[in-house]
């Protein structure tokens, strides 16, 4: 039985694969690019309406960076019989969410949805190993 937890914030995932009694680990790197205000907006307001025309821009891209990096967590985790997810921030409900709209199959192999803060690496093998042995 292939179970796997998956610690995922905007920044990276953690997989953890437990098979056969034995773990392994592997990162995946998000690549969503960070935004920051670099202000100068053409007025001596703070703000204005340009803000607004890159804030969509930026989270129209931000949303396609986010399925780009959903679809490769899918791809290295789409054999397994059972599925853990946690991680700080609300991103693991947004997985969440994509899995059940897009990768219906997959979605039926989610046991739980759990929020965590940033962990070690042990911390989360432990977790996912504990969560596994419940059931």
């Amino acid at each position: 039985m292939k179970n796997i937890g998956i610690w995922l914030d905007k920044e990276k995932a953690f997989i953890v694969t437990i098979e056969n009694g034995k773990e392994k680990t592997q990162v995946v790197s998000s690549e969503i690019e960070h935004y920051h205000i670099s202000g100068g907006s053409g007025t001596r307001f703070k703000g204005g309406p340009q803000d607004v025309v890159q804030d969509s821009k930026f989270l129209e891209r931000e949303k396609h960076q986010l399925k780009a990096y959903f679809k490769k967590i899918v791809d290295d985790t789409k054999d397994a019989d059972a599925l853990l997810l946690f991680g700080p921030a609300g991103t693991n409900e947004k997985f969440k969410k994509e899995i059940d709209e897009s990768y219906s199959e997959l979605s039926q192999k989610v046991l739980r949805v759990e929020r965590a803060d940033s962990m070690t690496e042990n911390q989360m093998k432990a977790l996912v190993r504990d969560v596994f042995n419940e059931i």
